[in-house]
């Protein structure tokens, strides 16, 4: 039952998410796991209507890093960058996989499952010209694919459009041969 309303909390806060809202997922938390459940803030309460307006304005978010496949092992470690010219108060990456991962995995703090091949994270607040600290991932694929794809995405941001969405959207083939594939 608990892997059920796992999955059911998962789903909810990938809406979330991606629709920008947070104002249900401290209930969702608390349905899931009573006071102090397991919950990740993914976007202020109130959505965009609660945002000052220098977080309205245009900001560049880039993600970069690199993925590994061992052994049926994904390793990936990104970083979130805001090239500006305005803050970023949060935002959310994306991961998805083209093979699904192992149940029963914990992720990082500021991360929750979206289905059994994606994973969404929480940067924080980006400040212009500023970083998200490095996100390192350690899964354990459903079996032992040969290969890969990963995509990368930003799944929701505070404020503006983005001026460069490119180097926010990366899709990246890695072969199981344990070398980092770069985006």
């Amino acid at each position: 039952m608990r892997a059920i309303s796992e999955g059911v909390l998962g789903a909810v806060l990938a809406a979330l998410v991606v629709l920008g809202t947070g104002t249900a997922a401290g209930a969702a938390g608390e349905a899931a796991g009573g006071p102090g459940g397991r919950t990740v803030g993914v976007a202020a309460a109130g959505g965009e209507a609660d945002m000052g307006e220098a977080d309205k304005g245009q900001a560049d978010l880039a993600h970069h890093g690199h993925v590994s496949l061992w052994g049926g092992r994904v390793g990936v470690w990104l970083v979130t960058e805001n090239h500006g010219p305005s803050d970023v108060a949060d935002a959310t990456v994306r991961l998805a996989f083209s093979v699904p991962m192992a149940g029963g995995q914990v992720l990082p703090p500021g991360c929750l499952w979206s289905g059994a091949r994606v994973v969404s994270c929480r940067t924080g607040a980006l400040p212009d010209g500023g970083a998200a600290g490095e996100l390192a991932l350690d899964l354990r694929a459903a079996g032992l694919p040969q290969e890969l794809t990963v995509e990368v995405s930003t799944a929701w941001r505070a404020g503006g459009p983005d001026g460069n969405p490119v180097n926010d959207r990366h899709r990246v083939l890695v072969l199981a041969t344990g070398d980092p594939y770069v985006f």
